[in-house]
């Protein structure tokens, strides 16, 4: 069951009572679920409120409109979002792990969001060109994500190269990321966002990239001081 506080949301009417908001947070669940095998045209709202035992009446008593109530789905996704990244900065395994470990556990957060809110984020992507203030929502958490990811994986590649490596670790996040949202909205196979391989394969890309770009910094420094020395 969602906290009380997480049902406090734009379009939806506020309740004190217990059983209210009970209702109102089942039906948030119910539809999230929803939303992994169905469009959020072909979401019904009077199979919702049967999947939950509820009225329609009741549901427009609580949400202004079905748009409303997608809205409020958004929401809930990018608070669930912004309260991971909070969290990874205090993170002790971060701060404790190389970097295979570091690359590791950060695309392993982000692929376990992705995954908890599959259907949301798809249904937001499939309406980005009617509603691009829907998708701006997560594309602002991605940048956000990458930010403070960014100093977490520099402690772990060594000084030097800043700006290099900085651009590679924007980039590496760039092809995890769109190779996630390209599994929740084609799913073009071989591996679905459900695959456990998924979060492995690309913490190894993540991971080669990273790599390669302080191979690339240290041969570069070994050709300056070499040059150096000629002189």
């Amino acid at each position: 069951m969602l906290p009380s506080a997480e049902l406090d949301l734009p379009g939806v009417t506020p309740s004190r009572q217990q059983r209210s908001r009970e209702t109102t947070a089942a039906l948030l669940q119910a539809g999230a679920e929803m939303l992994r095998t169905h469009s959020l045209a072909e979401l019904s709202i009077e199979t919702l409120c049967r999947k939950v035992g509820a009225t329609v009446g009741a549901f427009y008593s609580r949400f202004q409109s079905k748009d409303a109530y997608f809205n409020a789905l958004i929401e809930l996704a990018a608070r669930d979002g912004a309260g991971r990244l909070a969290r990874m900065k205090d993170d002790s395994r971060l701060a404790e792990a190389d970097l295979a470990g570091r690359s590791r556990l950060l695309v392993r957060g982000t692929t376990g969001w992705i995954r908890n809110h599959e259907g949301v984020l798809r249904a937001a992507l499939q309406h980005d060109d009617t509603r691009p203030d829907r998708w701006t929502t997560f594309k602002a958490l991605a940048r956000a994500n990458v930010a403070d990811a960014t100093p977490i994986l520099l402690g772990a590649m060594g000084p030097g190269n800043k700006a290099a490596k900085t651009r590679v670790i924007g980039f590496g996040f760039q092809v995890v990321l769109g190779t996630l949202v390209n599994a929740i909205l084609n799913d073009p196979g071989p591996l679905s966002i459900q695959d456990r391989e998924m979060e492995e394969r690309l913490s190894n890309c993540l991971l080669l990239l990273l790599q390669a770009e302080m191979t690339t910094g240290r041969t570069a420094a070994s050709a300056r001081k070499s040059r150096k020395r000629r002189k």
